[in-house]
């Protein structure tokens, strides 16, 4: 499909929810020198106070530009939603699952995108699931 820059336009152009989007955000520790990745539905927010708790981080930031390039290959918006790919912690907010059966995520590319079942992807990846949004 066409390039997307948001999640809103990748909902569009899939012709799917935006809640059903796995919006997957690489966060960098700096007193544990630590990555995670936080994957959220699409139409939610990081809460960040709650995802330091849930992590037992004290310094945490988005990662940059450059990290992200550095750590999964991938531009800032089309990282998947898989940390283990890079041996990176993945953890998944509860609202993944409440919006629905399915996921939709970009596939490492803004012009790629998968679709998969809620359960599938906990089966294949794993992720420490909580409640860290808004």
């Amino acid at each position: 499909h066409a390039p997307v820059k948001t999640s809103q336009e990748a909902a569009d152009i899939r012709g799917v929810t935006l809640a059903s989007g796995a919006k997957a955000m690489l966060l960098y520790d700096s007193k544990a020198t630590l990555f995670s990745l936080a994957v959220i539905a699409a139409d939610r927010k990081l809460n960040s106070k709650t995802f330091k708790k849930l992590i037992k981080a004290k310094n945490l930031r988005f990662a940059s530009h450059d990290e992200v390039k550095n750590i999964t290959g991938c531009i800032t918006g089309a990282v998947p939603p898989f940390g283990s790919l890079w041996r990176v912690q993945t953890y998944m907010d509860n609202s993944l699952r409440a919006q629905g059966e399915s996921i939709n995520f970009n596939a490492g590319l803004r012009t790629h995108s998968v679709q998969m079942s809620v359960e599938d992807y906990i089966g294949v990846e794993k992720p420490v699931v909580g409640e860290f949004t808004d």
